[in-house]
């Protein structure tokens, strides 16, 4: 548990560093609802405007003469959305899965492809059966929805989800499609921390309990309109705490309880295919425009701010992993610069919405050295074999990004808040929400852990570790000899 407690604290105090004392005005906008949604039947055609209505004898107060706003489904929204649902999934299978497999012994090679695609299918199925449902599906309990939708119950064609914009609506079955991508990315991420020693039975048992004690309530509190962090106005467009702090902590948790690889730190550990982890990298870009362009939930300007934001942080950010490695190891890695661009858009996710071009750039350039001693120096203080780092990518450039996003959002930084933004006050709400993700997804996932290892077991043998899981698990290898 010391260990448990040393890297809440770090990755706590680690959110603390970046936060800058400005204060603007007196009040902090609510954050926007990125992913809250209102099933609204779809309106009558006849539908006749108050405004319209002939004056009576005795006119009715004034505003209750205020016209309805006429609800609409655009189909170039719909359209939209449904390239930026194909989009995830192609970030997760093939890209999140051949960037892993890229980065494992060969022997394990197909063990981490088959956990990535297997995990991203149980959540899709658990996400409908009732995931959606307990996120989204209503009510006013801050950390958790209700079953009203379970099994999608009520759902049909013509049952309608809010956008940004009022009176704009998308089609509920894209949204929910859309959402269930990004908690199946959120639970394979995870495998990336404790591979080539984890039973695939456990992987699958623990990412469903994980699943519905952790991601089901931080996205609900997050991302709903009676959300609890939601109602303090935290701004978290696309995920920085809901994917990417969730998950990275729940996989360092992992690395702890598995324990390290046999041989960790006296064999060498290398990635079997660089070639393969730069592909997957530069598919995770491609699909992460779908990722953060897609939870604007319209086509319209604001996507392109996120679009725009997706690209220029990543360039950023590989560019200065790249240039920082080179000042300190004297060289730039593959590796490096693939590392960098995940690290960049990890950390624009939770602010492509609300910041603008230049302070995206200004974050992925903060972001590739931070992430760089995020595996460097900040793994060594921790003592876990986080074999794919993903708390040093995704947890510390989550938090970067989830805290920066309190500074760069501001309009006297090219951000798209209103002019009461205050600085001060939106990173003290953006660090209790860091805080909450990290104690809360960190609890559950010890516990899901547990519990995994009294029903199943967490740890292949070691003999079926020193072959490797390819074929010990799944009776085939990546490659003939």
């Amino acid at each position: 548990m010391r260990k448990l407690l040393t890297i809440w604290l770090a990755a706590a105090a680690l959110g603390f560093s970046v936060a800058s004392p400005g204060v603007y005005a007196q009040e902090t906008p609510t954050a926007p609802a990125t992913e809250a949604t209102e099933t609204i039947a779809a309106p009558a055609s006849d539908a006749t405007p108050a405004a319209e209505a002939p004056v009576a004898a005795e006119a009715a107060p004034a505003e209750e003469a205020a016209p309805a706003v006429e609800q609409t489904v655009d189909k170039g929204d719909t359209t939209w959305m449904m390239v930026a649902t194909i989009l995830v999934i192609f970030m997760t299978i093939p890209g999140l899965a051949l960037f892993y497999g890229g980065l494992v012994r060969a022997k394990n090679m197909l063990s981490v492809l088959m956990q990535v695609m297997s995990v991203f299918c149980l959540i899709v199925v658990l996400w409908a059966i009732y995931g959606y449902s307990l996120t989204f599906g209503g009510g006013d309990n801050p950390f958790v929805g209700n079953f009203s939708k379970l099994f999608l119950s009520g759902v049909t064609p013509a049952s309608l989800s809010a956008t940004f914009t009022e009176g704009v609506m998308i089609p509920e079955f894209i949204f929910i499609a859309f959402q269930s991508t990004f908690a199946a990315i959120t639970c394979a991420l995870i495998v990336g921390a404790f591979a080539e020693r984890i039973k695939f039975s456990a992987v699958l048992l623990f990412c469903a309990i994980w699943f519905t004690f952790s991601y089901i309530p931080i996205a609900h509190m997050v991302w709903d309109a009676a959300g609890f962090i939601f109602a303090d106005g935290a701004i978290d467009f696309a995920g920085g705490t809901v994917v990417h702090i969730n998950a990275a902590v729940a996989g360092l948790v992992g690395a702890y309880m598995i324990g390290k690889r046999i041989g960790y730190g006296k064999e060498a550990m290398t990635p079997h295919s660089l070639t393969l982890t730069m592909v997957g990298a530069s598919m995770l870009w491609v699909g992460w425009f779908g990722f953060n362009a897609g939870s604007n939930l319209e086509a319209n300007g604001g996507t392109t701010l996120a679009f725009i934001n997706t690209l220029l942080a990543t360039a950023a950010a590989t560019l200065s992993w790249a240039g920082a490695e080179a000042m300190v190891k004297g060289k730039a890695s593959m590796l490096g610069a693939a590392s960098g661009a995940v690290g960049g858009l990890v950390a624009i996710t939770p602010a492509c919405g609300t910041i603008g071009p230049m302070g995206a750039l200004i974050l992925g350039l903060m972001a590739g050295p931070l992430c760089l001693w995020g595996v460097t120096g900040l793994k060594k203080m921790l003592g876990a074999d986080d074999a794919l780092d993903v708390f040093g990518v995704h947890g510390v450039g989550g938090i970067l990004g989830a805290l920066m996003v309190g500074v760069l959002s501001a309009p006297t930084l090219g951000g798209t808040m209103g002019d009461d933004f205050v600085i001060a006050s939106q990173l003290a709400v953006q660090a209790k929400g860091v805080i909450i993700t990290i104690v809360w997804s960190g609890i559950v996932a010890a516990i899901a852990f547990k519990l995994v290892d009294l029903i199943v077991g967490l740890r292949v043998p070691e003999d079926a570790e020193r072959e490797g899981l390819d074929i010990t698990s799944h009776g085939e290898t990546a490659y003939s000899k």
